[in-house]
């Protein structure tokens, strides 16, 4: 079998990553452009608009960290399609965050809370795969991260299980703009230039 470089490798696993990516920010595009066409169709939730503006966050993030894939000197199908299912965790994300209909439910709050388990549930298994994720990328890259990225990681998966058991509005409330807050201080604090 004939070996590719690894720049034509990079290129070809970037594109059908980009691929998944973007079906994601599509969907949390579109279900927040449906808020606006259609104000009164579904109430809306304040939780869960601050939910779609993490992932959208979380998604260009994970696409800008991405880039360092160059990095690592052999890509075989194993690792190839672990991106590929990285990266559709936040596609399935993205879609239980905005369904295709709202009918059953009284709006984005109802809908939410009787979801959470799933959502939180796949958060969680979210930033646990980032772990193998960065790992893939080269334990130098994880040592260059320091004590924050693992605590990180660790803490979300806790609050996340957290989340998932409980329907109280103002623990939601809290994480929601808890985890803003910190998600815009990490990515500019550890991220903010490809280098």
């Amino acid at each position: 079998m004939e070996t590719v470089s690894s720049p034509e490798v990079f290129l070809h696993i970037k594109v059908v990553m980009g691929m998944v990516i973007s079906l994601s920010l599509a969907r949390v595009l579109t279900g927040l452009a449906g808020i606006v066409q259609h104000p009164g169709k579904a109430k809306v939730y304040p939780v869960h608009l601050g939910w779609a503006l993490s992932l959208f966050l979380f998604i260009i993030h994970i696409w800008w960290w991405e880039y360092r894939l160059q990095a690592v000197p052999v890509i075989g199908f194993g690792i190839y399609l672990f991106l590929v299912c990285f990266c559709s965790l936040f596609f399935l994300l993205c879609a239980l965050l905005f369904p295709a209909s709202l009918d059953e439910y009284g709006g984005y709050e109802e809908y939410f809370i009787s979801r959470r388990k799933w959502f939180f549930g796949i958060l969680a298994l979210i930033y646990a795969v980032d772990i193998l994720d960065t790992a893939i990328k080269g334990h130098e890259r994880i040592l260059s991260l320091g004590w924050e990225y693992p605590a990180r990681n660790i803490i979300y998966i806790i609050l996340c299980a957290i989340a998932a058991w409980t329907p109280n509005r103002r623990f939601h409330a809290a994480f929601v703009i808890a985890n803003l807050v910190y998600q815009v201080s990490f990515i500019f604090r550890l991220y903010d230039v490809l280098g």
